[in-house]
Parts: C-alpha cells; sequence; structure tokens
C-alpha cells in the first residue's frame, strides 16, 4: 500500500479551511471519486452527500457538488443526517457513491470527508488510493461535456427514511412504552432523528444537544462527554441513557444511576443475548486492540471468540465480512450490527440494549455489568517529527514491558491514525505493573521524539 497524502484510517479529516480540509480539496475529491465512480455506460451516474451541524459544512459540501456535477454525476443533498444513515441510503436509492461530511466526535473547528460504495460500505484503501492518484490532476482535466453535467437536488425526506429503517431494527413483539429515556444527540448529525426514533417506538425522552448552531457540535456533550448524559439520567429519573457522537454512529450508554457503559459492555451485553437466541454468527464477536481483556474473557467463558483487529471500524467490518460475524465494535462506541446496518450506528445499536433491557425487565445497572474489566491504562504521547517506534531505546522499553507483562496483560504502542500521537496502552489483572509499564515505555518514547 503506498503512502497516503489525504486519507487517513476513517476518510479524511483536519481542520475546517486548512490544508486538507479546504474547499479546493473538497472540490479535488468530487472530480477524482466521480472520475472513478462514472462508469463508460450512457446512464446517469448518482452520489449521495449527508453532513453532520459543523458550520464548515457549508463551506465543504457545495465543493464536493461541484466537483461531483462538473464530471457527470448527478448529486442528492440530504443536509443533517447520521453517518449511517449515508450509508443505508447510498445502497436502498441506488447510487454509485455515498459521501458523509463529519469530523465525528472531534470538535467543530475540524472536518472530514468519509466515502462509501454503492454497496453502502466504505471504500477500500485500495480506492481510496485510485482516488488520491487523481486528485492531483488539473482542475480542468477530464470534465464532461456541457449536456452531461450533473443535476443536483436536494432531498427532504431523507431523515424520515432513515428513521423508519432505524424502526424496523426494534424487534416488533417489544414497545419502549413506560420507559424514560435521555438522549444527548452531540448537537450533532442525530439531533432531530434519534428523540424522533425513540419516541415513536413508546419511549418518554428527554433529550439534550438537540440544539446544534454550528459550532456547539461535541461541546461539553455527547458520548465524548458522557457527564452531561449521566446528569440528564438523574434529573429526568430516567431509566437509561442514551449519548451519541457528532455524526452519530458511536454510542455510550448510562445506566439509571448515571453510571457510564462503554462499547465493550454493549458488545458483550447484545452479544451473549444474540447468542442466546440463536441469532449470533461467526461463533464470536469483532473488537480491536483496544477492547479489555475482561471481555474476551467472558465472551470465551461462553464459548465464543473475540477476534481482534486493528483500531478503525473499517477493518472491524472487514473482518466481521471475511468470518461472518454480524456483531462487532469499538470499545469507544462504535458498535456495528451487521444484521441492519454497514457501519457503526449509534441508534441501531442503542435500540438492540433497549430490547434486552425491556424484555429482562431488570434495571440497566443490572444489565450493564456484564463482565470484571481489568485494569487498563491509555497514555497519548505527542511528538514532532521522526518515527519514534523505530528507535532502539524504544523498541527495548517495549521488549522489557512486554516480558515483564509476561500472560498476565497486554501492551499495545500505536501511533494514531488521525494525529502526531502514539498511543501506549497496557492492560493486566496487576494494576501497579499496568502503570509502571505505561509509565516506562512512555519515557522511552517521549525521549525519542
Amino acid at each position: 500500500m503506498g503512502d497516503r497524502k489525504y486519507f487517513g484510517t476513517d476518510g479524511m479529516r483536519g481542520r475546517a479551511n486548512t490544508y486538507p480540509m479546504t474547499a479546493e480539496v473538497a472540490l479535488r475529491v468530487g472530480l477524482a471519486a466521480g472520475k472513478l465512480f462514472r462508469t463508460s455506460d450512457d446512464r446517469r451516474h448518482l452520489v449521495v452527500i449527508g453532513k453532520d451541524t459543523r458550520l464548515s459544512g457549508y463551506m465543504i459540501e457545495p465543493a464536493l457538488v461541484a466537483g461531483f456535477a462538473s464530471v457527470g454525476m448527478d448529486v442528492r443533498t440530504f443536509g443533517p443526517v447520521p453517518t449511517p444513515g449515508v450509508a443505508m441510503l447510498t445502497r436502498s436509492m441506488r447510487a454509485d457513491l455515498g459521501v458523509m461530511i463529519s469530523a465525528s466526535h472531534n470538535d467543530y473547528a475540524d472536518n472530514g470527508i468519509k466515502l462509501f460504495g454503492p454497496d453502502g460500505y466504505k471504500l477500500s484503501d485500495e480506492i481510496e488510493l485510485k482516488i488520491e492518484a487523481l486528485m492531483d490532476a488539473g482542475l480542468d482535466q477530464d470534465l464532461a461535456p456541457s449536456n452531461k453535467l450533473g443535476r443536483v437536488k436536494r432531498i427532504d425526506d431523507a431523515q424520515a427514511r432513515y428513521i423508519e429503517i432505524a424502526k424496523q431494527a426494534f424487534p416488533k413483539r417489544l414497545s419502549l412504552q413506560g420507559l424514560r429515556i435521555a438522549v444527548d444527540c452531540a448537537n450533532g448529525a442525530g439531533y432531530k432523528v434519534a428523540p424522533t426514533t425513540l419516541f415513536e417506538l413508546g419511549a418518554e425522552v428527554f433529550p439534550v444537544g438537540v440544539e446544534p448552531n454550528g459550532i456547539n457540535i461535541n461541546a461539553e456533550c455527547g458520548s465524548t462527554h458522557p457527564a452531561t448524559l449521566s446528569e440528564a439520567v438523574k434529573r429526568y429519573r430516567a431509566d437509561i441513557g442514551i449519548a451519541l457522537d457528532g455524526d452519530a454512529d458511536r454510542l455510550i450508554i448510562c445506566d439509571e444511576k448515571g453510571q457510564v457503559v462503554d462499547g465493550d459492555q454493549i458488545m458483550a451485553l447484545v452479544g451473549l443475548d444474540w447468542a442466546k437466541r440463536g441469532l449470533l454468527t461467526g461463533g464470536g464477536v469483532v473488537a480491536t486492540v483496544m477492547s479489555n481483556l475482561g471481555l474476551e474473557r467472558r465472551l470465551k467463558s461462553e464459548g465464543l471468540s473475540l477476534e481482534r483487529t486493528k483500531v478503525g471500524d473499517r477493518y472491524v467490518m472487514a473482518r466481521m465480512r471475511e468470518g461472518g460475524f454480524n456483531i462487532g465494535g469499538e470499545q469507544s462506541g462504535h458498535i456495528i450490527l451487521r444484521d441492519h446496518a454497514t457501519t457503526g450506528d449509534g441508534l441501531m445499536a442503542a435500540l438492540q440494549v433497549l430490547a434486552v433491557l425491556v424484555e429482562s425487565g431488570k434495571p440497566m445497572s443490572e444489565l450493564a455489568h456484564q463482565f470484571d474489566a481489568v485494569p487498563q491504562l491509555l497514555e497519548n504521547i505527542r511528538f514532532n517529527a521522526g518515527k519514534p517506534l523505530e528507535n532502539d531505546a524504544v523498541k527495548a522499553a517495549i521488549a522489557e514491558a512486554e516480558a515483564a507483562l509476561n500472560g498476565s496483560g497486554r501492551l499495545l504502542v500505536r501511533p494514531s491514525g488521525t494525529e502526531k500521537l502514539i498511543r501506549v496502552m497496557a492492560e493486566g489483572d496487576d494494576e501497579g505493573l499496568v502503570r509502571r509499564v505505561v509509565s516506562d515505555v512512555s519515557a522511552a518514547v517521549r525521549a525519542a521524539g
């Protein structure tokens, strides 16, 4: 795989209005992706575009539209809709390509572009590299003749379509009647669809983070700031709290006491419930190298496996497709339910948790604790230049740490896919040892970088 110039682990991302998240680069993405997905046959080609609530979406969307239309692709814009909604609608509207404009859980100053193929799945590394290769061409190359330009329309019912698809994922035999649900939409893409879906399924809904103004997305709210949800759960005496991130593809839950439940516990809860009902496929769950050892042990105790991949929901999904698994995800709350969606979907995942909650009749606090998490510590170290992980002292520190943890835990040292950070994570039964190991390796990385 060549070096990626524009795309990172999850599409393109960066500070809005500075390279590479400028209008010019967005225009180039539209031109390049449009050329790649425009096949030789004579039919009209279609791209659908959704976005979250960031101010910079108003700059990036028209630039993408101009790029696509100028190479002859028709465009449908959705306005604010969750990332998984764009993935679904790409497929259901038979589009050639889907685009989501969002920087997910980052603050409003950042933005990003994610691309989906006609099957609703994120594009492969190979296709992203082909798009990159076309992006540096002249802006006037290979344009459509003036009678073949793309036509552009706003689709007003995109949110309603997504709500209907989401409701289908909740078991018919159940209702949310009588349930008090606090939902924090992070002032993001799910601000209308999530409360509406829960209300239409019968719940009493207490929404927060539903007043986007372009710059308050993820600000002191949403899945990256669970204190706001926790407080709302207590304030409204809710039975459960649900927090989404800016593009609604991840989920964090609070029980009725306001205690936070992470993605690992959610995967265990839904995975074990599906296994019991004979709905789980693949014989286990797919997660990343960041998921807690406790999850692996809990699944193993039920005869199920935990398959681990690199960090990034696209790698989780690739492994799920390969091995026929229907549940996977990340500790951060990206939960992928392949029976219902082609990418992480916070609302769909919440509905599965709610199904278990309603059916069991137990309080959420009882269901939330599926396993004892082993102590896990993560430290992020900024570096300015070079490749600290290729330094001999760092390699030696890592080898020593692995020997110390020998069999009783795990060490993971990796560069971030989106920032100049080295992430050092260790976990194990002995908390003191975990702390020491992380501190030693972090010190070595700091000295090198």
